[in-house]
């Protein structure tokens, strides 16, 4: 009897381990059938390393990308190829497509229930946040000059705008390799995304967030700049004499002697925990995409060096996604909506997709964000000129970023339209561009209007 009984008991727990096995599978298949299903390279779903199923449109309804044929159909506007290739990928991967392949599940029509119901390629279509009209005014405006643009719904986190630069026609793909002109260096990156760069005076807006709120009484004091800084021995040098200003006329003339000043009073553990903050040294992760990190370290930095870093120098890096996101934080009183790309992809019941709306946690206080804010509006008003950006109003800061001796420095501008019915913010790069103000100011606007534009008429 003891025998049988231990028998027993043994082949009980041989079913009961069965039984949670096949639980596990089970749960793990419902969770994970469609990652298995559509995994990079699947004979199913891909050709060669291209998603074989499915079509991108823009917010409008344009056609980016059709797969549900022999090959891939993109867009018939040779600019609109141009200005989503970075996005959809090529032909060949070389250029990939991480949004393509966060959804393959749901573009290919794959349900748990249903299984590959859409591979015979007619599928579903994805809908991307961005405007091909709006993609390609920002390609078109960088005027083949290497950059980047971006722009988001901070309200929303809809990306209306991602474009990278140097690009190329998909459909009819340069000589790369044997170029000598430099006009497709680094071509395979993406810009907005993965790279990140020199930020120049467009950081001064982190000093300035840390001063404001660490500082006692930082907007009613009274700085002289007589044109440079001695710092122990090694001049800092501004670009003009600026005399006796106040916080807000610093920003507004780029003064390097006040936020010079300003960085060392701060201090480097003060600065850096702002920098990471406000994010400048993370990621942001969405739709597949990785964003590159920023970088600010001051790690036994001098204090010539901490000043430098102050004004946007030193080693300080910014991705530009992320950036564009800290303009979005500034411009909606302290946090905002996380951008993305994938709005929703239509078609079938089990397989649609709706993006749903996060923001950051609470960065900044909101009398900090709108006293930058009101700076930012003195900038364009009294600088740059409001006439650039005719019926917005846009609050901004430009950078010139010097890059290495004797090149002409990155021209950097971002900022952000303070309006409920268009609430944008954005960030435009032009490598070797010289200065913000007057390379990617003009380009900004250019762009804000074609979203705007394409925003009314959405409105209508």
């Amino acid at each position: 009897m003891r025998r049988i009984s231990n028998r027993t008991i043994f082949l009980l727990i041989l079913m009961g381990v069965l039984v949670l096995g096949v639980v596990f599978f089970t749960v793990r298949f419902f969770l994970h059938a469609g990652e298995w299903v559509t995994f990079p390279g699947s004979p199913h779903v891909y050709s060669g390393s291209n998603l074989s199923s499915g079509k991108v449109t823009d917010r409008s309804g344009v056609l980016l990308l059709d797969s549900t044929g022999d090959s891939r159909v993109y867009a018939e506007d040779e600019a609109v190829r141009r200005a989503t290739l970075h996005l959809l990928g090529d032909r060949y991967g070389y250029i990939s497509a991480p949004i393509l392949e966060e959804y393959a599940d749901a573009l290919v029509g794959y349900s748990v229930v249903n299984g590959l119901y859409g591979a015979d390629r007619t599928a579903n279509t994805a809908v991307l946040s961005i405007s091909a009209q709006v993609q390609k005014t920002a390609l078109e405006a960088l005027s083949g000059y290497h950059g980047t643009v971006g722009v988001y719904n901070y309200k929303t986190g809809e990306i209306l705008c991602a474009v990278t630069s140097p690009s190329y026609d998909p459909d009819n793909m340069p000589d790369i390799e044997g170029d000598q002109t430099g006009a497709y260096d680094g071509v395979y990156l993406n810009r907005f995304f993965q790279t990140t760069t020199v930020p120049g005076s467009i950081f001064k807006l982190v000093t300035a967030a840390a001063a404001l709120e660490t500082l006692p009484d930082i907007t009613s004091r009274t700085f002289t700049c007589n044109g440079t800084l001695d710092v122990e021995g090694d001049t800092l040098v501004c670009n003009g004499t600026h005399g006796a200003i106040n916080l807000t006329q610093a920003l507004a003339n780029s003064c390097n002697v006040v936020f010079g000043q300003l960085a060392m009073e701060l201090g480097p553990e003060v600065l850096e925990e702002y920098a990471q903050k406000l994010g400048i040294t993370q990621s942001l992760s969405f739709d597949g995409l990785t964003t590159a990190a920023g970088s600010f370290d001051l790690t036994d930095a001098e204090n010539f060096e901490i000043a430098w870093a102050g004004c946007g120098q030193y080693n300080d890096l910014i991705n530009p996604c992320q950036y564009m996101t800290l303009m979005g934080v500034i411009a909606n009183g302290g946090q905002a909506a996380l951008p993305y790309l994938m709005d929703r992809v239509e078609g079938g019941l089990l397989t649609s997709y709706e993006h749903g709306k996060t923001t950051t946690k609470r960065v900044l206080e909101r009398s900090t964000t709108d006293t930058i804010a009101q700076m930012m509006r003195n900038n364009v008003v009294n600088v740059y000129g409001a006439w650039q950006f005719p019926d917005l109003e846009v609050c901004a800061k430009s950078g010139t970023a010097e890059v290495g001796e004797g090149g002409t420095s990155n021209a950097t501008f971002a900022g952000f339209i303070r309006d409920e019915a268009y609430p944008l913010a954005f960030i435009v790069i032009v490598e070797h561009g010289g200065a913000g103000s007057s390379a990617a100011a003009p380009i900004a606007g250019k762009v804000l209007n074609a979203c705007v534009e394409v925003l009314s008429q959405e409105k209508n």
